[in-house]
């Protein structure tokens, strides 16, 4: 992959808001179905089973697409690739907006995922290219607005839109939205990188798909099948397998899907390892808020979204100005106090009981979004900073994998040591207590202990972080 010609500031400045308004619209998808679901149900007459589909069928093709993305980066121009990308997700966009069956939803679903998952990496990539190594931070930081804001205001914007419209209205938001983007996109959008015509590894595409897709979709059966059945350990075991053989075949073979070459530095190794422990804390911990809401305390999707967005707004604010923090003081210390803060953000929510006021829990939320603000953006560019420049494309791809994997498969452990915790605490709790006093309960103290495993991902993050450097360190060439 070769540079194109250098960007004046001015092209850099008109380019950006054209990419961070596409990440954020691809962000913002992935929560939209989670409050619609029951009304989806309902139009369709499906189970809830059913239902989940529009969620695993979306990760499973975003999942599959992300590894690909290190070849396409490089196969296609900036140009051509951003304006596929965004064209396909408008395309999936419409199908399920004005689908007449739950099967045609579920394809515009994998055909949104097909297009979104490459818009991110193509992001980080782009990023690396149109900055020098110093302007890096503060450039992730708007990029980090749009990664964390868009997830949090999603829940939001579908329970409004759902209670006071119809779930179509999610899709025909967004996808006027999306072809703005693309109009902009064809006027302003500069290639980055000239086009080199590599070979695509077909089998690693195939052992890859397979092993990334029954891993993924082995924790996401988690919260609905027992850890030890074939839905669960049997598929997550079938993907490590087969992403093994990936591995294997990657390191023999002289045409890479991925450059497994990343791992030989180490700030990229540990960057990847404390987003892991921050993934599984901070998705894990996400799903709790909502079954805490809307099953002990009775609160509609709307208000459990509303929740949300505070925090969402701290996260919108502050990313740009930790991004430029990072670029002036480095990795250490922001993901240093960042993990404090987001580890009394956790502690709070391992506090709340059934009288918790609505404040309380959204001041958590808050809280734990003010930490995520300074981690999240600050280690991806010391992620990617570690690399040399012709490994970009594929960091980009394992960094976002990575973290994608982290997030399921802490969501599945969370949700599994919930179950067990509630299990067991409600045993006890009716032997001497009524049968909805012992159900109602043993959920609050699994919910209270389950965070507090949150925490302890948390105090991890947190001693990793003193391994980091800082930004005084010299770039590989």
């Amino acid at each position: 992959m070769t540079n194109s010609p250098t960007l004046n500031t001015k092209n850099v400045r008109a380019i950006m808001p054209v990419l961070v308004m596409g990440t954020f619209l691809a962000y913002l998808n992935q929560t939209l179905m989670n409050t619609a679901l029951p009304k989806i149900m309902a139009t369709f007459s499906i189970t809830a089973a059913q239902g989940q589909w529009l969620s695993n069928g979306y990760m499973l093709v975003n999942g599959i697409m992300v590894p690909l993305t290190a070849y396409l980066i490089q196969r296609f121009t900036t140009r051509q690739l951003y304006l596929w990308a965004m064209s396909v997700f408008a395309i999936g966009t419409l199908i399920c907006g004005m689908a007449p069956s739950f099967f045609v939803l579920i394809t515009g679903r994998m055909v949104q995922a097909a297009g979104a998952g490459v818009i991110a990496p193509l992001m980080n990539v782009s990023i690396m290219y149109m900055y020098d190594a110093h302007e890096r931070g503060t450039a992730m930081g708007w990029v980090g607005l749009a990664l964390n804001f868009a997830p949090a205001l999603g829940p939001t914007v579908s329970g409004y839109l759902v209670q006071t419209h119809s779930w179509r209205w999610l899709f025909f938001l967004v996808a006027p939205l999306i072809i703005v983007d693309i109009l902009f996109a064809l006027k302003v959008l500069r290639n980055l990188t000239e086009a080199e015509k590599i070979p695509l590894n077909w089998s690693g595409v195939v052992l890859s798909s397979i092993g990334l897709g029954a891993m993924l979709l082995g924790f996401s059966n988690a919260s609905s099948a027992s850890i030890a059945s074939w839905q669960v350990l049997g598929l997550t075991m079938l993907g490590a397998i087969v992403i093994g053989i990936f591995v294997y075949q990657q390191q023999h073979t002289h045409v890479r899907l991925l450059n497994f070459n990343v791992f030989r530095y180490s700030r990229f190794n540990l960057s990847v390892i404390i987003t892991s422990f921050l993934m599984m804390a901070l998705y894990g911990g996400m799903l709790l808020l909502p079954l805490y809401m809307q099953n002990l305390r009775g609160y509609g999707a709307l208000l459990s979204g509303l929740a949300m967005l505070p925090g969402a707004i701290v996260i919108a604010i502050l990313s740009p100005l930790t991004g430029h923090l990072y670029d002036r003081y480095g990795a250490k210390y922001l993901s240093l106090i960042g993990n404090l803060i987001l580890f009394g953000g956790t502690i709070m929510l391992s506090r709340i009981n059934l009288h918790s006021s609505f404040l309380w829990i959204t001041g958590a939320q808050s809280v734990r979004s003010l930490g995520l603000a300074f981690i999240t953006m600050p280690l991806q560019t010391e992620a990617l900073n570690a690399l040399p420049m012709d490994m970009i494309p594929d960091g980009s791809a394992m960094f976002t994998t990575i973290r994608q994997v982290a997030g399921s498969f802490g969501t599945a452990v969370l949700i599994g040591i919930m179950s067990v915790l509630q299990l067991n605490a409600t045993n006890h709790l009716k032997l001497h207590h009524s049968l909805q006093y012992a159900q109602a309960h043993g959920a609050l103290q699994a919910t209270q202990n389950t965070y507090w495993v949150a925490a302890a991902c948390v105090v991890i993050c947190c001693l990793l972080s003193f391994k980091l450097k800082g930004n005084d360190q010299p770039l590989p060439k």
